[in-house]
């Protein structure tokens, strides 16, 4: 295997997207039925959470993703808060996650009163472990009476297990899901940034009782911003509508709601932007296949690791990721490409080493440690 050099590494993402100045990380493409749309739903005066385009958006997501519900909320944040709410979530009440990710997963839990406990991932897919979750729960729980998991160092229970699909590229769910089902822990999936994702032919998403996803502005498709929830059960689709619906009960005029709710739906405005860029996502997701396959044949042969799909795995290739073979290559290219006119960044910092985040429960977190230092994302927009 022979090194490479940054600045090769630089002039071949340049040749990537020619004609550009800085190269951002990710940029939206707006080249369908965006403004059309736009246009439609301004005409008809219906902006706001009530019009045509987020029921369309809600019936595309179902037909993409083959889940019987969708429903659709303002960003991906609340998506999760929401799946946590409907997972029955609550306070003093553990949920499993993982170091590595993105921070609105332990906010989520958060907001529930509820704590993030902090379990490995996998080298390969840089999500959930199943060994590592395995082991922390062999080690660390038991199952009570009433039928729920407990730490036996906490007494808390464990209700819920939230893994992240990294970068877009499948975790090995179908494992996680299996563990989760032997310890009565409900699963959750984040699927913030897979759309398009699928493990052994299924999207991701539909392993666990809700999938979560984000249509932020750095996503493979966006509506500004703008998020949904996914699943098979009906009581859980309805109960979310109703509650991301400031949970008002139906009236011709009155104001009568029947439980806390969240102003979280999302607005016709976004949806309509959204079902514009559904429409394209099949092109998007080709395109992105083709830069992956570029980057992942420009460092065949070099001891920087470009991050693949594992076997039975298709991911979206949101965002490509690199491996750098000694932990101090990151800053140095993270300092050169970025100065070079070549956006890069490494991965996030690390949930439990976070102020808020420092004092909970962790596994063996060496995996994420190790990838911490080495991992850097490189350009990934769609080139139409």
């Amino acid at each position: 295997m022979n090194n490479i050099r940054f600045e090769d590494i630089v002039d071949f993402i340049k040749e990537q997207f020619p004609n550009e100045g800085f190269i951002p990380l990710h940029a939206p493409k707006f080249a369908g039925n965006e403004k059309k749309y736009l246009m439609e739903t301004i005409d008809s005066t219906f902006v706001s959470s009530v019009g045509p385009f987020v029921n369309k958006f809600e019936e595309m997501m179902c037909e993409l993703t083959g889940a019987s519900f969708a429903v659709a909320v303002v960003n991906g944040t609340s998506s999760l808060h929401m799946a946590l709410i409907l997972a029955d979530v609550t306070v003093n009440d553990e949920v499993i996650s993982q170091s590595l990710t993105f921070i609105a997963t332990c906010n989520a839990i958060s907001y529930l009163g509820a704590t993030p406990v902090f379990v490995d991932v996998d080298l390969d897919t840089m999500g959930m472990s199943p060994q590592a979750l395995s082991d922390f729960l062999n080690e660390n729980a038991e199952i009570g009476a009433d039928g729920y998991t407990y730490n036996k160092k906490t007494g808390k229970r464990i209700k819920a297990c939230v893994p992240m699909h990294t970068f877009g590229l499948p975790c090995r769910i179908e494992s996680l899901s299996d563990i989760c089902a032997k310890w009565n822990i409900t699963l959750v999936e984040d699927s913030a940034e897979s759309l398009g994702s699928y493990y052994k032919g299924k999207h991701t998403g539909r392993f666990g009782i809700t999938g979560t996803f984000s249509f932020n502005g750095n996503k493979t498709i966006t509506c500004g911003g703008g998020g949904a929830i996914i699943t098979d059960n009906k009581e859980l689709a309805e109960r979310a509508k109703h509650l991301t619906t400031q949970a008002k009960v139906p009236h011709p005029w009155a104001f009568v709601h029947d439980s806390v709710g969240y102003n979280y739906r999302m607005p016709n405005l976004n949806a309509a932007l959204a079902c514009a860029q559904l429409e394209q996502l099949p092109l998007f997701l080709r395109n992105k296949r083709e830069l992956a396959q570029s980057y992942k044949d420009f460092f065949k042969d070099s001891k920087v690791k470009f991050v693949d799909e594992i076997e039975d795995a298709q991911a979206n290739f949101w965002l490509n990721a690199l491996i750098f073979e000694n932990s101090g290559d990151q800053e140095e290219f993270l300092k050169y490409s970025n100065q070079n006119g070549v956006m890069s960044r490494p991965v996030w910092e690390l949930m439990h080493r976070l102020p808020m985040f420092r004092d909970f429960q962790c596994g063996d977190l060496k995996n994420s440690e190790w990838l911490a230092q080495r991992v850097i994302n490189v350009p990934s927009s769609v080139r139409i």
